[in-house]
């Protein structure tokens, strides 16, 4: 009888407790699907819209109301960051009335004085400093010393400034004739229709969040460069896939170019290949030259951060890897999954910028990227002896002789090993973005520049002297 009592007490036991657990279970599933649900819908609506934006609006801090996760990682590029071969440290600095900045970068001429030879007669060997984060590019651009040198003009700020707006306006909804005029303009005066560094409106359509490029040198360039492959015609807003946005947008800006005539109008010497040699010959065409060289007296050219063109000719590039891939890696924050727009080396975030792709430890991926770079740096030193060199002979020659023949080759050979040395110098990831390709132009300018120096072997004697000697 007890035995049979305690049985069904057991039972009911068993039951009530199978029904305890499949009610919890079933609360389990249901919060879990709630939540998956919520995340569903938080996926499906990314951002709330707070304001209407439009293509009026420049401000990033209006932007990041609806985005505000975007604009907190765009505001840290205000923070310092220093890599083993590039990045900048904080230098204080007393503020004046002409130049209210209390920190600037660290300056590399005088980390390596050799670059003063190399500009010599040029506004770069006056004030030239490591790059900061975007935060900084149009103060660092409005108050370095070279503007007080050379008057520069309102070209200028189509890369350091949240320009699109400003030249819809100028050009009165035309994007390219208010580019046109802006460029005309003296930097000052164009520097008052400015507020801001690059922001959300200079790569994202405010109706639809879009990639787009806003650029006309940009727009220029690359449909000359399809030209040149055998694409006429080519409209990068209309034609280029995301993926490629993704990296066109990073070239708006970080390329060659120089300003065509008096109208000073910006152009990418594209026309010819994205090569360093083939913007060099682009060069030789239209006779361009930035300035003469106060030693020489040879027509040089100074590149300028030539990141789009050297990444092209990459194993990244030809592997379809995006600049966003790896200096804007994908996060997740919640259910979203955004861009950082922290915008800083891969080296500063190897576990998202690197090792989505590449499943090694971190150790050993710095060890590599690093090894590239010291590579790059040491050929990087032999072609920047090899210049300075033939910049020293050529000035002794001119001294001494009256070969205006020789000279003349000799400043050739000059004006070519320069660019091709100052195009991976200019260049900011210190040879990585495409290794061979840093290494075969480096070498080749110390060939340039060491045939330069064998032409002037054979310069008459000493008796041969200038007659005003």
């Amino acid at each position: 009888m007890n035995t049979k009592k305690l049985t069904r007490q057991h039972v009911s036991f068993f039951i009530i407790g199978i029904t305890i657990i499949a009610a919890a279970s079933a609360a389990v599933i249901a919060a879990i699907l709630v939540s998956v649900a919520k995340q569903k819908q938080a996926a499906r609506t990314p951002f709330f819209r707070v304001v209407d934006l439009d293509n009026t609006i420049d401000d990033p801090a209006i932007w990041g109301r609806n985005f505000p996760l975007q604009y907190d990682s765009y505001r840290k590029t205000v923070d310092p960051s220093r890599t083993r071969f590039g990045g900048s440290e904080a230098v204080p600095r007393t503020p004046t009335r002409a130049d209210p900045r209390s920190v600037v970068a660290q300056s590399r001429l005088e980390d390596d004085p050799r670059l003063n030879i190399l500009w010599n007669g040029y506004a770069f060997a006056h004030d030239f400093r490591e790059d900061r984060g975007h935060a900084y590019m149009l103060d660092d651009q409005t108050y370095t010393e070279r503007q007080i040198l050379v008057k520069q003009p309102g070209t200028c700020l189509h890369c350091h400034a949240s320009i699109y707006a400003p030249y819809m306006r100028q050009g009165e909804g035309d994007l390219f004739r208010g580019f046109e005029r802006v460029n005309q303009m003296s930097y000052a005066e164009a520097r008052k229709l400015v507020s801001h560094p690059i922001a959300c409106i200079d790569c994202h359509d405010p109706a639809t969040m879009q990639l787009r490029v806003t650029r006309p040198g940009f727009i220029e360039g690359i449909r000359a460069l399809k030209a040149y492959e055998g694409i006429p015609n080519y409209d990068v807003n209309k034609t280029a896939t995301r993926q490629e946005m993704r990296s066109y947008v990073c070239g708006q800006c970080h390329v060659e170019y120089y300003f065509k005539g008096p109208e000073k109008r910006l152009v990418y010497p594209w026309a010819n290949g994205l090569r360093a040699d083939d913007i060099f010959s682009f060069y030789e065409k239209t006779k361009h030259a930035d300035w003469l060289h106060a030693d020489t007296g040879a027509p040089v050219l100074k590149a300028q951060h030539p990141e789009f063109e050297l990444w092209s000719q990459g194993i990244h590039a030809r592997s379809g890897v995006a600049c966003a891939d790896c200096h804007m890696p994908y996060q997740r924050e919640g259910a979203l999954k955004i861009s950082d727009h922290h915008v800083q080396s891969p080296m500063l975030n190897l576990n998202r910028a690197c090792q989505t792709c590449h499943r090694i430890p971190e150790s050993d991926l710095r060890q590599r990227v690093e090894r590239i770079q010291q590579t790059t740096h040491e050929i990087r030193d032999q072609a920047m002896n090899a210049v300075v060199d033939l910049i020293a002979d050529i000035k002794a020659v001119r001294q001494k002789h009256d070969a205006p023949v020789l000279i003349e080759k000799a400043q050739r050979f000059h004006r070519e090993s320069q660019f091709l040395l100052d195009f991976i110098e200019a260049e900011n990831s210190s040879g990585f973005h495409a290794s061979q390709e840093a290494a075969r132009i480096l070498a080749l300018a110390i060939d340039l520049a060491r045939q330069g120096q064998l032409v002037l072997r054979i310069a008459p004697s000493n008796s041969s002297r200038k007659t005003h000697e």
